[in-house]
C-alpha cells in the first residue's frame, strides 16, 4: 500500500504541463518531488514509452509533455504505473483445512477486482488537465 508511483507520475506530468516551453531535467523534477533523480528517470521512461512525454538528451536536454493534457485520463496514468493491488497482498498460504482459509483468496480476488474497477471508472472521468487546473 506504500506505492508512490501514481503520485510521482502525476507530479511529473503536472510539472511538465505547467512549463510547456521548458525542457526539464530529471534532477530538477526530482527536486520538486524531493526524491532521487533515478526514480524520476524510471517513471519518465514509462511515460515516454506510452507517448505522454518526449525526452531530449544532452546538456540542455530534459523532458516535455508530448500530448495535450486533456487527452490523458487519470485512469490512463493509474493503469500505466499500477504494479500492485489497491488493497494490498493476499496471504499466500492460508490453511486449506480451514473453511475461511480455503476460500479467502478467491473471495479477496473478487473484492480487489471490484475495488480496482471502481477506482479506474472514477479516474477515467478526470483528465490530467482537470488536475493541472487546480494549480492555476
Amino acid at each position: 500500500m506504500g506505492n508512490t508511483r501514481f503520485a510521482t507520475a502525476i507530479h511529473i506530468l503536472t510539472i511538465l504541463a505547467l512549463t510547456p516551453e521548458k525542457w526539464l531535467s530529471s534532477e530538477w523534477i526530482a527536486g520538486s518531488i524531493n526524491t532521487n533523480p533515478v526514480i524520476v528517470r524510471r517513471e519518465l521512461a514509462g511515460l515516454q514509452k506510452k507517448g505522454y512525454v518526449v525526452t531530449s538528451k544532452g546538456k540542455d536536454g530534459g523532458s516535455k509533455l508530448a500530448v495535450p493534457c486533456g487527452a490523458v485520463s487519470l485512469a490512463d496514468i493509474y493503469l500505466l504505473v499500477k504494479n500492485s493491488d489497491i488493497l494490498g497482498k493476499k496471504n499466500l498460504n492460508p490453511n486449506p483445512k480451514c473453511p475461511v482459509g480455503k476460500n479467502i483468496n478467491s473471495k479477496l480476488n473478487g473484492l480487489i477486482s471490484e475495488t480496482d474497477n471502481i477506482i479506474v471508472e472514477y479516474l477515467s472521468r478526470k483528465t490530467l488537465e482537470d488536475f493541472v487546473n487546480q494549480f492555476h
